[in-house]
Formats: structure tokens, sequence, C-alpha cells
């Protein structure tokens, strides 16, 4: 089976599950989210071995913060994640490993915010913001959009790469192509509401955010992989890799989304 096919059957078979879940929001979201942040944990635990992460922490911190989004909102949602550090810290002082305890640690709460947080972000726009089932598709749907366009436009036209020592796939080109893909994907997604709750303006300022903070996401969590020397966090996704390959964009985009709608709507 070829790598295209691949990503496009698992593509069919996920979106249909993802979209229904944001449909239907509340504990069903958080289900999906739950079960998608303890595979993109176990993943970094396994790129960050190296460093020895308190894993039961990380593990705790990151679903307590999608706890804490569901049940209380941002607030809750941080304290969650929090509680990595002092199990961390606990879990060290009766850990046998030699490995430095500030490595340690910091790996353990950077599992937890980074994974916990930016998917508990995707449950606070959906059932903590003003129309949040429409504005969670919409952000879905333009990093997806941006995602699959920046692929395509890197494969047929990529010259100039974007940042050869951290991800030499990428290339200028197919972050133009997918920039108007993220831009095109929030219009078409909100346009319908554009008299009655983001103006076309605000629109295109919102894909502009995520069309900037979904690749940066891509390229952090590619400098990671560089450093553990491996191509994709695992195989779990066929030709889309493991899944915090697939949810790298959408850690980074949903925390930008979540702040910049907020900001149109108050």
């Amino acid at each position: 089976m070829t790598n295209a096919l691949s990503r496009v059957l698992v593509a069919v078979a996920a979106v249909p599950v993802v979209l229904g879940a944001v449909y239907l929001g509340g504990w069903w979201l958080f289900a999906i989210a739950a079960a998608g942040a303890a595979v993109a944990l176990h993943e970094f635990w396994l790129l960050a071995r190296p460093l020895y992460p308190l894993t039961p922490a990380g593990y705790v911190g990151g679903l307590l913060a999608l706890a804490g989004a569901e049940l209380g909102g941002v607030g809750w949602m941080v304290g969650g994640a929090l509680t990595a550090f002092p199990l961390a810290y606990a879990l060290k002082g009766i850990s046998a490993t030699r490995p430095a305890p500030t490595a340690s640690i910091s790996a353990t709460v950077m599992g937890a915010l980074w994974i916990g947080c930016g998917l508990g972000f995707l449950l606070l726009i959906r059932d903590g913001l003003e129309r949040g089932r429409l504005a969670a598709f919409a952000v879905l749907i333009a990093v997806w959009a941006g995602d699959t366009f920046a692929y395509a436009g890197g494969r047929l036209l990529g010259r100039h790469r974007l940042a050869p020592s951290t991800s030499p796939g990428k290339t200028w080109e197919g972050l133009a192509f997918g920039t108007l893909a993220t831009v095109a994907g929030a219009f078409f997604s909100l346009y319908d509401a554009r008299r009655t709750y983001l103006s076309i303006g605000e629109v295109v300022a919102l894909g502009a955010v995520i069309a900037v903070a979904g690749p940066l996401g891509d390229l952090f969590e590619s400098m990671l992989k560089r450093d553990a020397g491996v191509k994709d966090t695992g195989r779990l996704l066929g030709g889309h890799g493991g899944m915090l390959d697939r949810l790298d964009a959408i850690l980074f985009a949903a925390p930008a989304a979540y702040f910049t709608i907020l900001g149109l709507t108050t």
C-alpha cells in the first residue's frame, strides 16, 4: 500500500469519528481527546526516553488537564496539568534512575502541558466559547486543510526547504499552499455565520493565526523527532505516522485559535 493511499484510508476512517465527537461535544469529545492524549503521551515518552520521564505523573497531569478543561475552564485545565510537577518530584525522590532530576521532571511536565493542555483547548473551544460547535469544526477543518495542501503542494512543487536542519521534507511552496488552504478552510466553515458570529475580516484573521500556529506545532514536533533520531513517532496511523504526528499542529493551533476567537467575540 502506498503512503498516500494509507493516508487517505486512515483519514476516511478517522475524520467522521472525530467530527461526530465534536458534534456531540461534552464527554463524547472528552473520551476521544483522552484516548488520543494517552497514545500521544506514550509516543512522547518513547521520544524522551533518554531523559527518563516520570511517565505515571505525566499521564495523570495530561488527563487531569483534559478533565479540568471539561469541568471548569482554563484555570482548572492548567491546574490539572501542573499536578504532574509535584507528582514527578515525588516519583523522582523514590526512583533509582540516575539522570538529573531537572531533565526527568521537565520532560514529564512538558508532556502534560503540551499534549494535555493542547487538546484541552479544543474542548474549551467546543464547550466554552460562543457557538463552540461551529468554532471547533472550523478550527479542525482549517488545520486539516492546511496539513493536506501543504503535503500535496510540497510533494508537487516543493523546491526550497523551509527548515532543512529540523524538517528537511517541508518546503516554502508547501507552506504557501497550506497557508492558503488553512485560511480558505476557516473562511468556508464560518462563511454562513459572517453576520452573526465573526465577520469576514475576523475569519481571515483567525485563519491566518491558525496558518502560523499549526506549522509551528509541526516544526516543534519535528525538532523533537530530529533530536531523538526518528522519522515518525509511530506507525499507528499508517502513512500519517503516530498519533503525535497527527496531533502536532492541533496542539499549537487550538490554544492560538481559542484566544483569538475569545478576543474577537468579547
